[in-house]
């Protein structure tokens, strides 16, 4: 009986041994794995999640396995139960809003959900669709501005002091038709831009110049806004494209001085707003901020680098859309929070050493710019 015993008690160590093992051999492989894979029991309760799927869906330090799906993700829980094996959900994970494929396959234990990030799949193919669309709209619309331009000026020179019923009528009928293709002329500019950006030229330049001739671009056209630069250091030189990345600081001061402009003007005549551009480094990395106390990010902040997406009367959607691509081609990150005290405030990171290999003429692998949009 004490061998039976024994045989037993070692048949079953040996048992529990290579249970163990094949679980650290499958937690290994999980921990490896870039999809997201999460196993939930009978119940909803979380027994098992790898590190891509935490990395979604649980903020950092945080330990989920033995609290129930619905805590982490009520999205996931409610697709686990429909009892559909498949679906698209949208989670907010880590203050951001992130597209999932989900498919959900069932055990005797429970379930297990397997899940990939599309988000920036999504996007890029929405913004491949808009730079489509974007093209055909510039060649429709471009071909007949210069004509209809050119006759509303003859117009004007030809029988302006001829018309003598109504000629102040007159005066501003054609000079709305001037104005209004000079509008759509911009519009189509901005289209154009974004369907054809040019492959940026890689040079090092003075970052210092960039941003200031950003800067004064609009402090000469707004002076009742308050401009002010800043670097910590000397003058900062970075690999890049002088023109785009000039382009991408405009485009940013630009949005900063709209949302200063729906602010009442002060009574005494006074400074309506502040803008504020700082450069510094940090880990590694040339840092531009660009901060307003305008009236702040549109609640739709996850889409505001959509192209197309805009909350301006005027506005095109395409500047930050633009800005997008540009970071993008510098291998940069953008992230755009709620200032203190009120207003926005738009940080752009971009990598020193990666881009100093662009100078040399290394071929380098250019990485998808991360964008993110939160509350400060």
């Amino acid at each position: 009986m004490t061998q039976r015993l024994e045989a037993q008690t070692g048949a079953l160590v040996a048992a529990n041994s290579q249970l163990d093992e094949r679980r650290a051999f499958i937690e290994a492989i999980l921990s490896g794995v870039s999809a997201g894979v999460l196993s939930v029991d009978r119940g909803g309760v979380i027994q098992l999640l790898n590190s891509s799927a935490a990395a979604i869906l649980v903020r950092e330090g945080d330990d989920p396995v033995g609290r129930p799906l619905a805590e982490i993700s009520a999205e996931l829980a409610e697709l686990v139960a429909s009892q559909e094996d498949a679906g698209i959900v949208q989670v907010r994970a880590q203050g951001d809003l992130r597209t999932l494929a989900v498919k959900v396959s069932e055990d005797v234990s429970g379930h297990i959900l397997t899940f990939d990030d599309i988000t920036q799949q999504l996007s890029d193919q929405r913004r491949a669709a808009w730079s489509d669309v974007a093209r055909r709209i510039a060649h429709e619309i471009k071909n007949p501005l210069t004509p209809i331009q050119l006759a509303a000026e003859r117009l004007q020179r030809r029988y302006g002091e001829e018309v003598t019923s109504d000629k102040p009528t007159f005066a501003r009928l054609t000079g709305t038709i001037v104005r209004q293709v000079g509008d759509l002329r911009r519009i189509v500019d901005e289209f154009s831009s974004f369907a054809r950006m040019p492959k940026p030229v890689f040079r090092r330049e003075a970052l210092g110049d960039i941003a200031r001739h950003a800067l004064f671009l609009h402090e000469v056209a707004h002076p009742d806004i308050r401009f002010a630069f800043d670097a910590d250091a000397g003058e900062m030189e970075m690999v890049c494209d002088r023109r785009q990345l000039g382009q991408a600081l405009t485009n940013i001061v630009k949005n900063a001085v709209e949302a200063i402009e729906p602010k009442p003007a002060p009574e005494d005549g006074g400074v309506r707003g502040h803008v504020r551009m700082r450069l510094h480094e940090a880990d590694g990395a040339l840092v531009i901020e660009v901060r307003d106390d305008g009236i702040g990010l549109p609640p739709e902040r996850e889409r505001i680098l959509e192209p197309y997406m805009t909350t301006r009367s005027k506005g095109t959607g395409l500047g930050l859309a633009i800005v997008k691509k540009i970071v993008e081609e510098h291998m940069g990150e953008i992230r755009f929070d709620d200032a203190e005290g009120g207003g926005a405030r738009v940080t752009l990171r971009f990598p020193v050493a990666a881009l100093e290999k662009l100078e040399e003429g290394q071929v380098v692998a250019l990485p998808k710019g991360k964008v993110t949009a939160n509350g400060a």
